[in-house]
């Protein structure tokens, strides 16, 4: 079946303030998250693609807009389906508000039984993305063929979602994988299995290197890998 290339977003206005942003509107790219997604065209040169499907949020056009400008044929969708998490009450808040709920240690512990306030579960969550993801992958197929590559830009926690899905693992194991803004994830179907062939990959290995926690108003993703919990929404990578 076709490849799935998942482009999460550039770094956000919410990544660098510490918020939870979900389906908050005008949410946009920071200066970082601008210059990842201008250089996204680049990292994909040579790859042929069949067709683009984005969230419908601010973020994810933005990411894509420079890629688009680059391959004016390349198609362009949208479906909802790949859209943020619906965080519901918790959307706008601080990431360290958020870390005091009782909640989090469900979202951080057993996702799968994780319901947001006002919003939808982790559950309906990857039901959605991945159901997008099939939809769209017999699609391409169809029309394209087997050896078609596709790209979806979408957000952390979706695509976290998705390659725990691909990888066979159980939700509640999916808080262990982590993808930087603007990295890219690509999976490839068959009928018996997907194999991952890239996973958080942005040719820059400065997110491995520990770093002092930053001062606020920017969030660290180090402080939460410190304590053994994952940044919801994603995070906001290496500075």
């Amino acid at each position: 079946m076709a490849t799935l290339i998942l482009v999460r977003h550039g770094r956000s206005t919410a990544n660098t303030a510490g918020l939870l942003a979900g389906w908050t509107p005008g949410v946009a790219l920071d200066e970082r998250g601008a210059e990842q997604a201008a250089a996204l065209p680049g990292r994909l040169a040579g790859v042929p693609l069949a067709a683009a499907v984005t969230s419908p949020l601010q973020r994810c056009r933005e990411t894509l807009a420079p890629l688009l400008a680059a391959r004016p044929e390349l198609e362009l969708h949208t479906d909802e389906r790949i859209g943020e998490c619906h965080y519901g009450d918790w959307s706008g808040r601080k990431l360290s508000e958020l870390s005091e709920e009782p909640l989090m240690k469900i979202v951080q512990q057993h996702p799968s039984a994780a319901a947001f306030p006002g919003g939808e579960s982790m559950r309906a969550m990857q039901a959605r993305a991945v159901d997008a993801v099939r939809d769209w992958n017999a699609r391409i197929e169809e029309r394209d063929g087997s050896d078609a590559v596709f790209l979806m830009c979408s957000h952390g926690d979706i695509i976290k979602s998705l390659v725990a899905d691909a990888l066979g693992m159980h939700l509640d194991l999916f808080q262990r994988i982590h993808v930087d803004p603007c990295s890219v994830t690509a999976i490839r179907y068959t009928q018996t299995r997907p194999f991952v062939f890239r996973l958080g990959d942005t040719g820059d290995f400065g997110s491995l290197v520990r770093r002092p926690a930053a001062p606020e108003p920017v969030a660290s993703d180090k402080e939460s890998e410190d304590s053994g919990n994952a940044v919801v929404g994603g995070g906001a990578g290496a500075a």
